[in-house]
C-alpha cells in the first residue's frame, strides 16, 4: 500500500530529517532502501554518517560486494562486520519470527558500535509499505531504539525508487533482497550447508542471465521462483537443462519451476493468516 505524503521534494525532506539527528549509523545491506538512506545521510551529514554492513553465511556474496562498491562510489564511511545469527539456537530453529532473532543480534551490534563511536542514532531502511508486511524484525528494531526515517516520513517503495533514480543510484530498480535463510521453510533447521547450496545455485542461475529469482530449499527439492517475464525462457530446452544441472550439482534430487513466479515472502504463504496479521503494524 502506497502511503507517501504529497510533496514535490521528498529527498530534501529525508536529508533534513537525517540532519536533525546529528549523526547516524546506517544499517546498510546494499538494497535500494538502505542505499537511498545512506546517500541521503552522507549528503546531509558527511562523515557524521557511518554505514555498517553485516557479513555472514546468510548474506549473498554478490550483494555484499555490490554494497561495498556503492558505498565507495558515494564516498561514504563504510564498515563491514561479521554477524553471528547462526550461533543463536532460536534463529537456527527457523520459527515464523526468525527475523526477530537475526535483527536483535544485528541491531545489538550496531547499537554498540554507535555508542563506541559517539553516534546519536542507528537508522534502518524500513519504508512505509513495510508496516503492512510480515516483518518480525521490526520488533527488535523498536526494542533497541532503531529509527526508520523513510517510514517515519511516510515514504513507500515507489517513492523510494523514484528518489533513488533521481539521486543516480545504480540499484534504483534492483529486485528486492532477502537473506538466504528466507529460502528455507519455517520450522526446518537452518544450516550452513543449506545456505551454501542455495547461494551457489542462485549464483549459477544469475550467471545464466536470470535477474529476479529465488531458489526455495525444500530438502531434496529445489523450487525455482523467477520473475514472471522470465518463466517462459526458463522452460526452453537449453535453459531448462542448465537449471536442472545447476540444481543437481548442489545436491538437489528434484527440480521444479514455480508457475506463479517470484513473489516476496513466498514462504509466509504457509503460515496462518492470524499469525501474519499479528506482526503487521497497520491493517493492509
Amino acid at each position: 500500500m502506497q502511503t507517501d505524503p504529497p510533496t514535490e521534494r521528498p529527498y530534501e525532506l529525508l536529508k533534513a530529517s537525517l540532519a536533525r539527528l546529528g549523526s547516524v549509523l546506517v544499517a546498510y545491506s546494499g538494497g535500494v532502501d538502505s542505499s537511498l538512506l545512506l546517500a541521503a545521510a552522507h549528503d546531509a551529514l558527511g562523515d557524521r554518517a557511518l554505514a555498517v554492513t553485516a557479513s555472514s553465511a546468510t548474506y549473498p556474496a554478490h550483494e555484499r560486494e555490490a554494497a561495498i562498491a556503492l558505498a565507495q562510489s558515494l564516498g561514504a564511511r563504510h564498515r563491514l562486520i561479521e554477524s553471528q545469527e547462526l550461533d543463536d539456537e532460536a534463529f537456527r530453529a527457523n520459527p515464523a519470527n526468525r527475523c526477530y532473532y537475526c535483527k536483535r543480534e544485528l541491531f545489538g551490534k550496531l547499537r554498540a558500535i554507535a555508542e563506541a563511536e559517539g553516534i546519536a542514532v542507528v537508522v534502518d531502511g524500513a519504508n512505509a509499505d513495510d508496516r503492512s508486511d510480515f516483518r518480525p524484525g521490526r520488533i527488535a528494531g523498536r526494542e533497541l531504539g532503531v529509527r526508520s526515517p523513510l517510514l517515519e516520513l511516510g515514504f513507500g517503495k515507489e517513492t523510494v525508487r523514484q528518489m533513488a533514480r533521481e539521486r543516480g543510484l545504480p540499484n534504483w530498480d534492483q529486485p528486492a533482497c532477502a537473506c538466504l535463510a528466507s529460502r528455507i521453510p519455517f520450522g526446518e533447521t537452518i544450516t550452513p550447508t543449506r545456505l551454501d547450496r542455495v547461494g551457489a545455485t542462485e549464483a549459477a542461475l544469475r550467471a545464466l542471465g536470470f535477474r529476479v529469482l529465488r531458489v526455495r530449499d525444500h530438502g531434496n527439492l529445489a523450487r525455482i521462483e523467477l520473475g514472471r517475464d522470465e518463466i517462459a525462457r526458463a522452460a526452453e530446452a537449453d535453459a531448462r537443462q542448465y537449471i536442472a544441472a545447476a540444481c543437481t550439482a548442489q545436491g538437489y534430487t528434484f527440480v521444479c519451476l514455480d508457475l506463479v513466479g517470484y513473489r516476496t515472502g513466498a514462504m509466509n504463504e504457509a503460515l496462518p493468516l492470524e499469525q501474519i496479521a499479528g506482526y503487521r503494524e497497520v491493517t493492509p
